[in-house]
Order: C-alpha cells, then structure tokens, then sequence
C-alpha cells in the first residue's frame, strides 16, 4: 500500500496492520501522530496469550489518507477493521485520541468488546482553561504544516525546523518518526496527514466527553480500565470523577513517573497493567 494512498470517496477503508500472537484477539488503537510501529514492543510482550491486532488509523502510518478525521468515522473503521478480520469480540486498548476511538467504538458496539483499556486519557473535554493539551497539539501540528520539505534533506533538517517552536526534544523525536522519504522522488514529506488532522483538532481534542456518551451511561456491560501515569495531566482528579460517571465500575491503575506516552517510558509496568 501506498504511504500516502488518498482513500477514494465511498470505498471501505482498509487500514494498514500489523498482526501477531495466538490466542484472544487484542486491538490496540494508537494516538495522535502515532502508529502501530509504536506498539510492536509491547505486542511481543502480548503475543504469547492474546492474538495481537495493531492497526494504523486513517490518515496515520502506512492506512490511506482522507478529507475527514472524526471520531465517528475512526470508530466505523474500527467497526470495518472487525469485520474484514472476523473478529467477533476483542480486548481494545486505545491510547490518547486512539483511547476515545476506542471508548466510543465500544459505547455505539458493545457486543464487539470483551474488556476496555484506556491508557492516559479521559471521556472529557480538553479544550478548558486548565488542560494545555489543545493549544500545544495547534502549536504542533502548525508547525508542521510550515515545514518547507524543498529544503529538507535529512531528519536532522526536519528537527531544526520544529525546534524553531517545539522545545521538548521527546516529541520531536516522536514527531519525527513521521518523515519518510518517498522511493521514487528521494523527497521527505510527512506520512501523515497533518492539514486533515490541523482542521478536525477540535473534535479530537473536544469529542468523547461525558455529554457524547450521555445516551449510553452508565457503561457496564465490559470490564473497563484505565491506566494513568501520573506525571501527565491528562486525567486529573476531576476526570476520574467523569469516569466513574459514566464506567462505574471502571478500575483506575496507575504508573508512578511515567508520563503520557507510558506503553513506552514503563514498558514493563504498562503490559502488568494491561495482564491484571
């Protein structure tokens, strides 16, 4: 496939995947600017008692590009990605924007779930005054936007250009990992889709909260957990207020000195979490 294959208009879209393991089908949704590339150590670490699915989602990695990037249409590929797969029911794990795919693909077909994890993320807005997730995710993908690729001749090239508004060396590098250099042209350009992304920000940082699955609450008929590392901010004390709100009997573990990316600061620790 493709690393920028444009999803015609109408067609099912077939998501790029990565598959290993025997055993109970596990699908692991990835975050924003991620992919499954990012979850292949944790797999290994699975694989042995679950059949490991780890799809790319639209508009990231090596899955086809499209014009519109909600939450309705990740979970209809999700539903889509079940179905070409013949899974019948699964373990999902869903991390950041791949958790709220996960939470409202499980909310709209329960009968698809086994057991919900959600790492490092919450059912709520982050678009208020206190979280700053908003403002640096429109900081982030700005920037990237701005890149003139004419000029790039390395990731190096790449990495100046962002540091320019991006100071956190870690998510540069997890930036990065999305240049690639087309086979045929020898030019980099991003694999993603970052002006799609830029103009559904709002959903992705606003949608899945408390209101969207009003209808649906309270949520128990899977086993829900969710797993928080507490040097991010993204579930506060009053997020596991709306957990248990709308999953009440949601489990709440968390990872001491691990931060939002946790599957890959506290690897170990994470697969312990996703086993109990």
């Amino acid at each position: 496939m493709a690393i920028n294959n444009q999803q015609r208009k109408g067609t099912r879209m077939e998501l790029y995947y990565r598959k290993t393991g025997n055993g109970f089908p596990l699908v692991i949704i990835h975050g924003l600017y991620g992919s499954s590339d990012n979850w292949i150590s944790i797999a290994r670490k699975l694989e042995q008692q679950y059949t490991v699915y780890m799809p790319d989602l639209r508009n990231h990695g090596r899955s086809p590009h499209a014009e519109t990037h909600t939450y309705n249409d990740l979970a209809n590929d999700i539903r889509t990605f079940f179905e070409q797969h013949n899974i019948k029911q699964a373990t999902l794990i869903g991390h950041s924007m791949g958790g709220k795919a996960a939470m409202w693909f499980a909310a709209r077909f329960p009968e698809k779930i086994n057991r919900l994890i959600i790492a490092d993320i919450a059912p709520q807005s982050y678009l208020t005054a206190e979280n700053k997730q908003a403002f640096l995710h429109h900081i982030i993908l700005q920037k990237m936007q701005e890149i003139d690729f004419s000029m790039v001749k390395s990731r190096k090239d790449a990495d100046h250009f962002l540091s320019e508004k991006i100071s956190e060396t870690r998510i540069r590098r997890f930036l990065l990992k999305n240049v690639v250099k087309h086979q045929q042209t020898g030019k980099y350009h991003w694999q993603i889709n970052v002006s799609v992304l830029y103009r559904h920000l709002k959903e992705i940082v606003n949608g899945v909260n408390q209101d969207w699955l009003k209808e649906f609450m309270p949520i128990t008929a899977y086993p829900v957990t969710f797993i928080r590392g507490l040097s991010s901010n993204y579930i506060s004390a009053t997020a596991i207020r709306s957990i248990k709100t709308i999953y009440p009997n949601a489990q709440i573990i968390d990872i001491p000195d691990a931060g939002h990316w946790l599957h890959a600061e506290k690897p170990e620790e994470f697969v312990q979490a996703v086993i109990k």
